[in-house]
């Protein structure tokens, strides 16, 4: 039949890659945007999923952006059967590689990775989590430089940019994808 690719083998491929409850967290929440906006583009839903989910697997172990992330997990990838658009997907999220963002699951991926953490970022300084937050509040939070200072904010809106869709459309969707989903996002008190 061929190699496991399922969602279960993915997630358990991510547990033995990463051992950081935060880098986790990150990958089911670009797992959730990417099945959001799959059918807004008419992708398969499992395949997006999974290539949110998979993205940054080998950002613990190869953190070195000249040799290692994400280059190590294409390779680990590719050797466990994943298709070739995934492994691209993977790819091109990672601007320095300079691998062309062709698709709409590759200009998605761009888009919705640093997106994903800047909300969960926000998300943890709220005493309601993801529950009720607003595009207004996440703005907000955009326009203050010390807060979540390593997301670029230029980054944000270029992602939204190149995937095509309005930046408040596209910053409502991703906070609804990961609200849907938020008792696996949100550390447990």
């Amino acid at each position: 039949m061929g190699a496991d690719t399922s969602r279960r083998a993915a997630w358990e491929l991510v547990c033995e890659w990463t051992a950081s409850g935060s880098l986790r967290r990150h990958m089911l929440a670009v797992e959730a945007a990417m099945r959001a906006y799959a059918p807004r583009f008419g992708g398969d839903i499992e395949l997006w999923g999974l290539t949110g989910l998979v993205h940054d697997l080998d950002y613990e172990r190869y953190p070195d952006l000249t040799t290692g992330h994400p280059r190590e997990a294409m390779a680990e990838l590719r050797r466990r059967g994943y298709p070739d658009e995934l492994i691209r997907a993977v790819g091109s999220h990672a601007d320095f590689l300079g691998i062309p963002r062709e698709s709409a699951m590759e200009r998605a991926l761009y888009a919705v990775d640093e997106l994903c953490g800047f909300i969960l970022a926000v998300a943890y300084v709220r005493p309601e989590g993801l529950s009720g937050m607003t595009v207004k509040s996440v703005r907000k939070k955009m326009k203050q430089p010390s807060f979540a200072a390593a997301v670029g904010r230029e980054e944000l809106l270029a992602g939204a940019e190149e995937l095509g869709v309005d930046f408040d459309e596209h910053v409502a969707l991703v906070i609804g994808a990961l609200a849907a989903v938020s008792g696996d996002l949100l550390p447990v008190a």
